[in-house]
């Protein structure tokens, strides 16, 4: 912490507040990185800026804002050059001889003393701050720690940045894997929600719906484990690959079968609970098997919403051994209507799951599907919720398909 005490007190107090100004927050990122090279280099009366932040998977630091300096996107390699030096070691480095730092590209500029610190999020490196005089200059410890208050007010700015970029990138790709519009399929009418319950807006639920060529409909609701786009990419890749072995399979349970070994061999780590059913041609019988997942319900004109009773097999990518995962087929009256959901719906914190369940239950009754999903909504969806939720209702629109 810098002393603030004694004499010059003032002056050191004026130079914090300069980067650590609370209305940089008003600035965009790109105007805020800008604004606050331009505070440095007058506060430390330096001649040259440049913040440059780490591309990963390349291993190089791209030029992102700079005064004095090159030009914004050029690369540089970690470990080459006074910046990389600075990556590597993830430490300030001063040097008040810049011909020490073997960078030809800020000597040539005639850059004579140089100072830079890392900038750190939670211990990992995410770029570098850097400042330099075209003049002989000795850098001070107070001016190393001001710097480093810099760069941590940068890394806070580029990591919130970084942290929406994610967001929307999964946003878009969830947006991208649910169904617009459910399919047109003869002899029954669908209706599904998505509700999102994390600030993030996107989670691993999905569900869809598609005709498979032997004309039986593929029905399937799903949840990987976790929030954020790594869980939206993995649920991105399970849908496809489940919708290739929908259509090499005859049954769900070999599916299934397959999806785990998928995402024990590709998505090692990853869990994932899968409801898959299939509808018959003539719509009167539905094949379903689960992954982990919980049992749907049916609701039959004169019999009251039951679960229905389907065992329910170890979710996608437990365990190294195979599972033998099971096929039930039910039937399928005409005009009930099949309610596939995840446990975002029926769970409350402090209750047991089964309550959840009891009211989702009491909440359906046959009838057209859109019907049914806004009436299971408002019954049970009326709380902000705390998991994703995603509901889907598959109605037997009456009248068999010969």
């Amino acid at each position: 912490m810098i002393d603030v005490q004694g004499s010059g007190s003032d002056e050191r107090l004026r130079r914090i507040e300069a980067v650590t100004d609370a209305a940089l927050s008003q600035l965009d990122v790109k105007d805020l990185l800008e604004e606050l090279l331009d505070r440095v280099g007058e506060v430390l009366g330096v001649d040259t800026a440049a913040i440059l932040l780490l591309d990963l998977h390349a291993q190089q630091l791209v030029v992102t804002a700079t005064k004095g300096l090159g030009e914004v996107g050029a690369r540089i390699a970690v470990g080459r050059g006074f910046a990389g030096r600075i990556a590597q070691e993830k430490q300030p480095v001063v040097l008040d001889d810049a011909a020490d730092a073997d960078d030809p590209a800020l000597i040539g500029r005639g850059v004579r003393s140089l100072l830079g610190v890392p900038m750190l999020a939670g211990g990992e490196l995410i770029g570098v701050l850097h400042v330099g005089c075209l003049r002989p200059h000795r850098f001070t410890d107070d001016d190393v720690r001001l710097l480093q208050l810099a760069a941590d007010r940068a890394s806070l700015a580029s990591r919130t940045q970084a942290s929406g970029l994610d967001r929307s990138a999964a946003l878009a790709l969830q947006r991208s894997l649910l169904p617009t519009h459910l399919p047109d399929a003869p002899g029954v009418d669908m209706a599904a929600r998505y509700v999102p319950g994390h600030d993030a807006g996107v989670g691993g639920d999905w569900y869809d719906v598609f005709t498979l060529p032997s004309g039986w409909l593929g029905v399937v609701i799903g949840d990987v484990s976790g929030h954020g786009l790594r869980s939206a990419v993995v649920m991105g890749r399970l849908r496809s690959a489940l919708r290739a072995y929908a259509l090499v399979c005859d049954d769900p349970a070999s599916a299934l079968t397959l999806l785990d070994r998928k995402i024990q061999h590709f998505e090692t780590g990853n869990l994932a609970t899968v409801l898959y059913a299939m509808i018959s041609p003539d719509r009167a019988t539905i094949r379903v098997s689960l992954a982990g997942h919980l049992q749907p319900v049916l609701a039959a004109p004169g019999h009251p919403a039951d679960t229905l009773s389907i065992p329910v097999d170890l979710p996608l990518g437990i365990g190294p051994r195979q599972p033998v995962r099971r096929c039930t087929e039910v039937a399928f009256p005409s005009d009930a209507v099949l309610i596939c959901y995840t446990d975002g719906l029926v769970e409350r914190r402090g209750e047991i799951i089964d309550i959840g369940i009891d009211r989702l239950r009491e909440a359906i009754e046959p009838g057209p599907a859109e019907e049914v999903c806004a009436r299971v909504m408002t019954m049970l969806a009326r709380e902000q919720a705390t998991d994703d939720i995603a509901l889907l209702a598959i109605h037997s629109a009456g009248g068999r398909i010969q």
